[in-house]
C-alpha cells in the first residue's frame, strides 16, 4: 500500500491555463456600479494583493469570483474553463476556495474538529456519522492541515476559546482542504496583533510555491510582503498595477491609500 500523501503532494494540482483570468467584468447593483470593466490575469503558482479604500469593490470582486454574486457583465475563466455563471458550490469543486472577514467557525469544536469537518465537505464521500479511525485518510489531512497553520499545540483545543488570531489560522487551515487550486484571502490580518500579524505573513509565505492566491489586505505591509503583484483598485475601477516596489512608491497609490478603511 502506497504510504499517505503529504498536504504538498494534495496541494499540487495546477494546469498550463491561466489560473484566473477576468475580462470586462462588471458588477451592477441597480443603478450602482460596483465593479466596471475589471479585467485581471493571474497566473498558477501566482500571489497577488488587491487593494483600495472604503468602496474600492474589493469584497464584490471577491464575490463575483467565487459565485456568491454572478457578475452582470463580463467573463471569468479558472484554469481555462469559463465559471462565470457556476454556483458557488461547483467552484469550490473544481478547487477554488476563500476565506471570509467574518469567521465561519464551529466554536464548540475542536481545532482539529473543525479541519476535519471541512475536509469531510470537499471530499467525494462526504459526511459519515461513523466516527473517524486513527488511520482515516480525512483525519490525516486534517492533522496535516493543523501542522501548516502552526496549531498542533492547540489541534484539541476547543475554538472558543483560541485567540482570534489563532482562529485566523484556523480559517486557513480550512480553505486550504481538499488540496485547492487557487485561494482567496479576505482580510486575514483585520484585527491581528503585530506578532500574530507576522505569523500569517510566515503562514502565507510557506505554503507550497505552486499554491497562488489573491489577497484583500488594508495592512499594506503584510499584503506587499506576501504578494509579487498588486491590483490597486479605486471607485470598482482597476487604478493601478505592478510589482510590490513600485506600487509602494507610487505618489498616485500613496495619496489614495492615506487614510483607507475597509472595503
Amino acid at each position: 500500500m502506497n504510504a499517505p500523501a503529504t498536504v504538498a503532494d494534495r496541494l499540487s494540482a495546477t494546469g498550463t491555463a491561466n489560473a484566473l483570468e477576468l475580462r470586462g467584468v462588471s458588477k451592477l447593483f441597480g443603478a450602482l456600479a460596483a465593479l466596471s470593466d475589471i479585467s485581471i490575469t493571474v497566473r498558477p503558482g501566482e500571489r497577488r494583493a488587491v487593494l483600495g479604500s472604503n468602496g474600492a469593490g474589493k469584497t464584490t470582486l471577491f464575490n463575483c469570483i467565487t459565485g456568491d454574486f454572478l457578475p452582470t457583465g463580463g467573463s471569468i475563466r479558472f484554469f481555462g474553463e469559463d465559471i462565470s455563471e457556476f454556483p458557488a458550490h461547483e467552484r469550490i469543486r473544481r478547487g477554488l476556495r476563500r476565506t471570509y472577514q467574518i469567521s465561519l467557525l464551529f466554536t464548540g469544536l475542536t481545532v482539529l474538529d473543525n479541519v476535519y469537518l471541512a475536509c469531510c465537505g470537499v471530499s467525494r464521500g462526504r459526511f459519515s456519522f461513523i466516527r473517524p479511525r486513527r488511520n482515516d485518510a480525512l483525519m490525516a489531512s486534517a492533522e496535516d492541515l493543523v501542522r501548516v497553520v502552526h496549531l498542533e499545540d492547540a489541534k484539541d483545543t476547543p475554538v472558543s476559546v483560541l485567540s482570534y488570531g489563532q482562529q485566523r489560522q484556523l480559517e486557513i487551515a480550512m480553505a486550504l482542504s481538499g488540496a485547492p487550486r487557487f485561494i482567496l484571502f479576505d482580510e486575514p490580518a483585520a484585527g491581528l496583533s503585530p506578532t500574530e500579524r507576522g505569523e500569517l505573513v510566515e503562514i502565507l509565505t510557506g505554503l507550497p510555491s505552486h499554491m497562488g492566491y489573491i489577497i484583500i489586505e488594508h495592512d499594506m505591509d503584510v499584503a506587499l510582503r506576501v504578494a509579487e503583484s498588486v491590483t490597486m483598485m479605486h471607485n470598482g475601477r482597476i487604478f493601478k498595477e505592478g510589482k510590490p516596489a513600485e506600487i509602494e512608491e507610487d505618489p498616485e497609490v500613496q495619496a489614495l491609500y492615506l487614510g483607507g478603511d475597509d472595503g
